[in-house]
């Protein structure tokens, strides 16, 4: 029976692993594909194979520890927020009671009405006072009190 070279092998699962890296754009597969390449060098320097097996292994998880939380906060700061999800932080004056418990609440902001639900379920909030936008469940904002207000 015929044995594939080992390089053959590493460089098949880096090809393999960068296919996947391409489809999901997840920033998992890349740090292994980088331990496989390293593998891969190593069988030219006469590494046995569990010397390659272990500098894949001892690699791939130090790329993924140490390089991967950089590399999702670069590659997610350059996200620009749109549409509903920029409102999120953002300021709205309170045009209806907001009151969860009887389901009313109303905020203005940019020149458009949003229904809104008190981040507490305890809070009401009257009329003409400033909000802060906490998040978007639906078509509703969930606010609170902003700073100055509370």
């Amino acid at each position: 029976m015929m044995s594939l070279d080992p390089a053959i092998l590493w460089l098949g699962l880096v090809i393999i692993l960068l296919i996947i890296e391409i489809a999901t754009m997840g920033l998992t597969t890349i740090w292994f594909a980088g331990g496989a390449m390293a593998a891969f060098f190593s069988t030219f320097f006469g590494a046995t194979p569990a010397t390659q097996r272990t500098i894949f292994l001892v690699l791939s998880l130090a790329l993924l520890v140490v390089t991967r939380p950089a590399a999702v906060k670069y590659m997610r700061g350059s996200r620009v927020k749109t549409n509903a999800e920029s409102l999120i932080g953002r300021l709205a004056v309170v045009t209806a009671e907001i009151n969860n418990l009887a389901q009313s609440g109303e905020v203005i902001i940019s020149d458009v009405s949003w229904t809104a639900r008190s981040r507490m379920d305890s809070n009401v909030i009257p009329v003409g006072s400033k909000v802060k936008i906490c998040a978007i469940e639906g078509v509703k904002l969930i606010v609170e009190k902003a700073e100055e207000e509370q």
